[in-house]
């Protein structure tokens, strides 16, 4: 008889269970269509609103951002990170973010970042620094509060925005403070990079062990008192449950608690955000307005 097949080290899932856990095409059969309902609704809003489109962070091909000002007097300025699992999809795809938010006064900035296998993800959090950095020196002018941003992201884009709350500012550059975001809001994070190893899209994605831990948010502390909030939709994979979960204990300290979307899945969440009778999106609005000192 053969001896069994060695099992694989607890911290490194089996495939099939990196995928149940964190491919979210698995659980929502109708992935395309939604993606596609995204791209046709943003655009119409870029046919039609009023914005500044591609304007350059930095000097790389994917570094600029789209940024609609708000109605009237702008109350806030909202860095919204794109998902894609750092592989996928573009700024364009997701300016229908910005109308919901404008409309309740705060200014809305969509970066742009360099996809994976291309770079790496250690490279686009760094373009994610140089995006939030621009920003925090330049969005008064585009209408928006001087030196006052809030960064939301969903999925691969939240975890870049829990990367922004643990950044160095002052050793990222001399003439920022340590408070560069003044509150992130996380939809459908990750945070512990390690179990995603195993996946179909790290062959794209290419992290490696120790790259995966040192990127991952739940290792690292949050750099200031700044709030973190965070949402994940009530039919999303399990994955993204345990993740949301292990962040709220390892920064307990500046997280504010957990947004459940009563029905929301991986995508959907989305329309729960831009929804303004939601209270999660009239949690966004407001956390884009409060000003610390």
């Amino acid at each position: 008889m053969a001896p069994p097949a060695p099992r694989p080290p607890a911290h490194r899932p089996l495939k099939s269970s990196a995928e149940e856990l964190y491919n979210p095409r698995l659980v929502v059969s109708d992935w395309q269509q939604i993606i596609a309902r995204w791209q046709s609704e943003s655009a119409a809003v870029r046919a039609s609103a009023r914005g500044y489109f591609d304007v350059p962070y930095g000097s790389g091909a994917s570094q600029s951002m789209d940024i609609f000002p708000a109605e009237g007097a702008s109350r806030g300025l909202m860095m919204f990170i794109h998902g894609g699992y750092w592989r996928a999809l573009d700024k364009k795809d997701h300016s229908f973010i910005a109308p919901a938010f404008t409309r309740a006064g705060v200014t809305v900035a969509l970066p742009n970042y360099s996809l994976c296998p291309a770079v790496t993800v250690e490279h686009i959090v760094r373009e994610m620094l140089q995006a939030t950095a621009w920003l925090y020196r330049n969005g008064g002018h585009f209408g928006a509060p001087y030196h006052h941003i809030l960064v939301a992201g969903h999925s691969a884009g939240g975890h870049l925005t829990a990367m922004m709350m643990a950044a160095l500012w002052p050793a990222f550059a001399g003439d920022l403070p340590p408070r560069v975001v003044a509150a992130g809001f996380s939809l459908s994070g990750l945070y512990d990079l390690p179990p995603l190893l195993d996946a179909s899209f790290n062959e794209d994605v290419r992290l490696t062990p120790a790259v995966a831990r040192r990127l991952s948010p739940a290792y690292l502390p949050p750099a200031t008192d700044a709030p973190l909030y965070t949402a994940v939709g009530e039919l999303e994979n399990m994955g993204f449950h345990i993740q949301d979960e292990l962040i709220s204990q390892r920064w307990k300290s500046v997280h504010q608690g957990t947004c459940k979307v009563a029905g929301a899945n991986h995508f959907t969440i989305l329309d729960r955000l831009i929804d303004p009778r939601s209270p999660l999106h009239q949690a966004v609005v407001a956390a884009a307005a409060v000003r610390r000192p």
